[in-house]
């Protein structure tokens, strides 16, 4: 692996060659633009108001807020109580050792992602110094020093989303080890409780430290700096999230498959510890399930709050009620922390109560039963603290109940989208079991159509479930709202992307809960536990219980097909937080456009034809998207099999794949996955200045279809794969017939629903809010140059931009096409 950078460096020259020309045509344009005024419009010239000059329970805002900071702190605190008490927890010698081998090799993985992510923000970071350093520097500051901190602070928003995945992996590392062994004593509460502790206190510290980030920025930065500092923030941790989650999704999937694809060929178990694709199918749960999401979840709560933050600063004029507005919102950050972990501790009490000397249990039940404890005791919260906080905003003492309504409109979406996700993915839902009926009659065929009609299904329904709450929160903004801001229904609904995030730990938690439990089983397999000499007594003497291995198994796979609901319930959740959230997010670039929504509105509208023809543009994009990084899946998998198939040891009497067997299977991996993101990425960057450049009217409308377009593919791919996944499960768990057509058909739909629900559409999120975000410079940039050269050099470098981008799209698929002696 130490050697992959040197084997892409071809490739990577290529694109800094590429990313530098394109750089040095806008620096070479940029030129007449140093003579700028310095009351410059846009991002840079945002001001944080005086968050002092508003009292607030008898304190200053300032203050108010600064006591948040204890808050964040006890988060932090609740997260490493729980990661040391899942260390502690008792484990087998052999489950332990094979944790750690996941770790070692993830460890692995990250450090080469995170040199990755270091070239892939020197892209960035020409823009940044382009836009903040020459074209439109913060007001009446030095360039020498703005610059640099905004630099500064795009990197924390990177090591941010880093930091928080590199917690992850290490917390499910020993969750997963101890999960299994807690199996061994053939009792499902502490399999069911050891996965939820590790997915909350990931949640809570990866709340507690994005907050604590925010926080910090908007007490103790200045005020002529903040909002820059908020932009370098935002679009650092999405970049973090974007590369993370795409990378992530990319290798998962073909270590996945790869692995999966095995127990067809040589009819083996699930898990064999003699295929060496097993340990990077572990490896690949963390990568994809565990550092995708984390550092996604991290960037989703950072961009949301940006995005509310721009909006108010743009389109409310009275700065007191900007003030009121500000500590409002980050007053329900806190008290979503504090409701979070109230839920957790309740139902913690309720479940431990019920099943804790039970021998069966529903997994999902108690789960279920967290997310609406937690919707329930955030909405409470959130009508008593606005109440409290905002008894009259504006001059308006009605104003409180209207807010609080609108966020509960998300915070109720945060629970009632999950319940119509596992009606189309859990082991439960009619929809699986049509998969595995189909299935049982047609084979894998007619296993992928039902498959697709469930995907299909779940978009109508979420996709309206979704309108109606936008539409209350909307009805809402409509009784006094616009008195005191510009368009409030978008800020209604950048609230409702808010709400989303409502209960965010447990959300996290929930969606952790997965790879634990899909690990737990692989590392039972890998451990060859069972074959220890004398390991029944060898436990009973130290451990103190009586081991029962089938009941541990059955344990195992049936809490694997909860995992695998959960997991499927947090995608749309993401994926709704962006498309709402971008919404409030491409309002900040109107405004800039409109000059305040004065001038110009006339092309917002479908008369106007690059309006139209961008958004048509937009859906172009995502479906290539979709394409690209399932073809990266892929081509690595085609590469991870027929590695396996010719090093797979199965007649030498060797119990277990080697580790440099295994090791070679996660460098393919990674090296697909960084091939398939480079492309991705280059394109995607390249595509977003082109568009920014070619007409500011036309990326409004591209801005908005990528939106639309990916909300309903993301939520498709991920429920379709979803079905997939838990029809497989039924068939393993509850038919038990493994090894039969029947388990192999829903083995092939579920190798198909992998990159459709892993890497595909999780990763639409993260790249909807990374364009938006970094439109919001790449627009002004595009107008700053129009206005200081004319069009004709703006329609040329869009020309140019749009060529870079055209060439890596088709390199996306020609350049990682499957090739076979001299194919070409």
């Amino acid at each position: 692996m130490c050697n992959l950078f040197a084997r892409l460096r071809p490739g990577i020259g290529r694109m800094a060659k590429a990313g530098a020309a394109g750089a040095t045509l806008i620096l070479g344009s940029a030129t007449g633009a140093l003579a700028q005024e310095a009351n410059a419009s846009g991002e840079a010239s945002l001001k944080l108001p005086d968050l002092s000059q508003v009292q607030f329970l008898g304190m200053d805002g300032h203050t108010l807020l600064t006591v948040g900071l204890g808050f964040c702190v006890l988060g932090l605190i609740f997260g490493l109580v729980i990661f040391n008490r899942l260390k502690n927890l008792p484990v087998h010698r052999a489950m332990r050792e094979v944790s750690e081998l996941i770790y070692e090799t993830c460890k692995t993985y990250l450090v080469t992602q995170g040199k990755f992510l270091m070239f892939l923000w020197i892209f960035i970071a020409i823009i940044i110094v382009l836009y903040f350093g020459v074209l439109s520097p913060v007001p009446n500051k030095p360039v020498g020093v703005t610059l640099p901190i905004i630099l500064l602070f795009s990197l924390i928003g990177i090591a941010g989303s880093y930091g928080v995945a590199w917690f992850g992996i290490r917390v499910n590392t020993f969750a997963n080890s101890r999960t299994a062994f807690a199996g061994l004593r053939g009792k499902p509460y502490p399999v069911y409780q050891i996965p939820l502790e590790s997915g909350m206190s990931i949640g809570m510290m990866l709340i507690s430290v994005e907050l604590l980030m925010m926080l910090i920025i908007l007490l103790f930065i200045p005020g002529d700096y903040a909002g820059a500092c908020f932009i370098g923030f935002a679009i650092g941790e999405s970049l973090g999230a974007a590369a993370l989650r795409i990378a992530g999704g990319i290798f998962t999937k073909i270590a996945d498959i790869g692995s999966d694809l095995m127990k067809i060929v040589f009819n083996i178990r699930e898990d064999d510890a003699r295929n060496p694709g097993v340990i990077a199918d572990c490896v690949g749960d963390n990568a994809g399930d565990s550092v995708g999401p984390s550092a996604d979840g991290f960037e989703t709560y950072g961009v949301t709050g940006v995005a509310l933050i721009t909006f108010i600063l743009l389109g409310v004029s009275n700065s007191k009620v900007q003030v009121q507005l500000l500590v409002w919102i980050f007053v329900m950050r806190i008290a979503m922390l504090v409701s979070s972990a109230a839920a957790y501790f309740i139902n913690a009490a309720m479940a431990k109560s019920r099943y804790a000397s039970a021998n069966k249990m529903n997994f999902e039940a108690p789960l279920t039963t967290l997310v609406w404890l937690t919707s329930i005791i955030s909405i409470l919260m959130t009508y008593a603290i606005s109440a409290v906080i905002v008894p009259v905003l504006a001059g308006d003492t009605t104003q409180w109940w209207k807010l609080a309504s609108i966020i509960s409109c998300g915070t109720l979406a945060g629970a009632l989208i999950p319940e119509l996700v596992k009606a189309f993915t859990s082991t439960e839902s009619r929809h699986v079991k049509e998969v595995v009926r189909s299935a049982e009659e047609g084979g894998a065929s007619l296993g992928i159509l039902s498959g697709f009609v469930a995907g299909n299904f779940s978009a109508y329904y979420l996709g309206m479930a979704m309108v109606f709450l936008m539409s209350v929160a909307y009805l809402f903004s409509l009784l006094g709202l616009g008195n005191m801001m510009i368009a409030a229904p978008v800020f209604a609904f950048g609230l409702v992307a808010f709400g989303f995030l409502g209960m965010g730990p447990v959300t996290i938690a929930v969606d952790s809960y997965g790879p634990v439990t899909d690990n737990a089983q692989s590392v039972y397999e890998l451990s060859l536990i069972e074959q220890v000499p004398n390991v029944k007594e060898e436990i009973k003497k130290d451990f103190g219980f009586d081991v029962n291995f089938e009941r541990a198994k059955d344990l195992l796979e049936e809490n694997d097909g909860a995992g695998n609901t959960f997991k499927a319930t947090a995608k749309p959740v993401l994926i709704g937080t962006a498309v709402v959230g971008a919404t409030t997010m491409i309002f900040s670039i109107i405004m800039a456009l409109t000059h305040g929504l004065t001038q110009n509105v006339e092309k917002l509208s479908l008369l106007h034809a690059p309006f139209v023809l961008g958004f048509i543009t937009g859906g172009a994009m995502i479906y290539w998207f979709t394409g690209a990084s399932t073809q990266a899946v892929t081509t690595g998998a085609y590469r991870a099999v027929e590695f396996i198939k010719a090093n797979i040891k199965l007649d030498t009497g060797a119990t277990k794949a080697s580790v440099e067997d295994s090791k070679k299977v996660v460098e393919i991996c990674t090296k697909y996955a960084q091939k398939g993101m480079l492309n991705i990425f280059i394109a995607v960057f390249f595509a977003t200045l082109a568009f920014a450049f070619l007409e500011p009217f036309f990326f409004i409308g591209y801005l908005i279809s990528i939106a639309v377009f990916g909300l309903y593919q993301a939520i498709f791919m991920a429920n379709a794969g979803g079905a997939w996944d838990n029809a497989k499960k039924i068939v393993e768990v509850e038919m038990k017939q493994k090894g039969t057509p029947l388990h192999a058909a829903t083995v092939i739909g579920d190798t198909v629903g992998d990159p459709f629900k892993d890497t595909s559409s999780v990763a639409l999120n993260p790249v909807i809010k990374f364009t938006t975000l970094f439109g919001l410079l790449a627009v002004e940039l595009a107008v700053q140059l129009t206005a200081e050269t004319g069009g004709t050099l703006t329609r040329i470098l869009a020309a140019l931009f749009f060529a870079v981008s055209v060439y890596f799209v088709y390199q996306s698929f020609y350049g990682m096409r499957i090739r076979q002696g001299s194919d070409g």
